[in-house]
């Protein structure tokens, strides 16, 4: 069956071309499988030929998407399956991309994909579906050519106020707690928590969520019917159940190093910010905060230890443009809207920090040991002798100076048994 497929495909190639039409019907005549739920957006033909291209161009390929801004999906499949000439006529084209573009062609069968994915209760939005994140087109031909989508939620409204949470695979369980603790925090404040189902602190940040019974949502680099990695097969399921899982590449495409790095773009231009909780000098999380910070969006990091080799690449991006945050209320505060506050914070308050100013110079006056009069105090101080006399009167009132005679000192403290005053008067 495979070979009749190539076949079939191959004979396009050099005659008739790319038709793009779903199971031999005219666009709009019947409704096909994996499409998105409004019949608002890209005709059938469109997505058919942006579906087919996901398996033709690879994530992230700049020239396919600039072809595919100025002639669009189904005609730059025609173009590519047909041996007319028109496909040499683009500008920049190779021939031997164009070779690499019609070697992937012959095995395309997109509409075999749109179903794939609906079996799994996904869909596949492309730009000018209601669904489709307009965010994304700050990509510019760098932009998706879709996105095969798993999971109920409106993706568009879900990316609207989303924020990544990326880090180490190989996280310490300082990074786990951080990751988790912002995950939940920010779900409970109702965020999306963007990331990318890796082990370490992508995980952490999607069971955060989860756990607080917030919104997440997984961005991976192989097709959305397979869990990887396949260690968290059930946290993708229940990301899936509880929030959206989706990709650049068609079912049942598998990851390679490089499609780690170009979905980090993805995740970058989705969201309001990036916050990298851990991350060596070569992370692929810096790649990610590399690329908010290009596209304008807020760029954050955790601090770790200084002498964590793991959270070096953190510190870099704070010596630069990014900005320290230490827990969800700060993240919003950052990305969020007018009133998105985090609370003031400060060190715990001591008795002394209520006293006035003159009161305060006062205190500072007495001798840590030993007895003083009021007009050495009214010296050490800086004010009359009268007004030394009167605050010193208030502070012993207050508790903080003890008086003999004509003698002020500093009230002695108790020890840690309670025992204040052993042979004392």
């Amino acid at each position: 069956m495979t070979g009749q497929r190539t076949e079939g495909c191959a004979e396009a190639a050099g005659g008739a071309g790319w038709t793009g039409e779903p199971g031999g019907q005219t666009a709009g005549e019947q409704r096909m499988p994996g499409r998105a739920g409004s019949s608002d957006g890209a005709s059938d033909r469109e997505r058919l030929a942006r579906a087919a291209l996901t398996r033709v161009m690879e994530p992230g390929d700049v020239p396919g998407g600039r072809w595919l801004r100025e002639h669009g999906g189904a005609e730059l499949m025609r173009r590519i399956t047909t041996r007319d000439g028109s496909a040499e006529q683009l500008s920049g084209m190779t021939a031997r991309r164009l070779a690499g573009y019609r070697l992937r062609a012959q095995a395309v069968e997109p509409e075999r994909d749109l179903a794939a994915v609906a079996s799994v209760g996904g869909r596949f939005i492309c730009p000018g579906d209601r669904e489709w994140p307009s965010q994304l087109d700050d990509l510019g031909d760098a932009r998706p050519t879709g996105l095969w989508v798993r999971g109920r939620p409106d993706l568009r409204l879900w990316a609207l106020r989303s924020v990544a949470v990326v880090g180490a695979r190989a996280c310490t369980p300082y990074g786990a707690h951080m990751a988790t603790t912002l995950g939940a925090g920010l779900a409970e404040r109702g965020w999306v928590v963007v990331s990318g189902a890796a082990f370490g602190v992508d995980g952490a940040a999607h069971r955060g969520a989860l756990a607080a019974g917030g919104a997440t949502m997984a961005v991976l680099a192989c097709g959305v019917d397979i869990a990887y990695p396949r260690g968290h097969a059930e946290l993708i399921g229940r990301v899936v159940e509880q929030g959206i899982v989706l990709g650049e590449l068609p079912p049942a495409e598998h990851p390679t190093r490089g499609r780690f790095i170009l979905r980090n773009r993805v995740i970058a231009a989705l969201t309001r910010g990036t916050v990298v909780v851990e991350a060596e000098y070569r992370s692929g999380s810096l790649v990610t905060a590399r690329s908010a910070q290009r596209l304008g969006r807020y760029t954050m990091g955790v601090p770790g230890p200084a002498t964590s080799g793991l959270s070096a690449g953190v510190h870099e991006l704070l010596r630069g443009e990014g900005v320290l945050v230490t827990d969800a209320a700060e993240v919003a505060e950052l990305v969020g809207d007018i009133g998105d506050l985090a609370p003031s914070r400060s060190g715990p308050m001591l008795p002394r920090d209520h006293l006035d100013p003159v009161c305060a110079r006062v205190l500072d006056a007495l001798p840590a040991h030993g007895f003083v009069n009021g007009r050495e105090v009214a010296r050490a101080a800086a004010t009359g002798a009268d007004e030394a006399l009167g605050r010193l009167y208030e502070l012993h009132s207050l508790g903080f100076v003890e008086r003999e005679g004509d003698g002020w000192r500093l009230t002695k403290r108790p020890t840690c048994n309670g025992d204040a005053r052993r042979g004392g008067s």
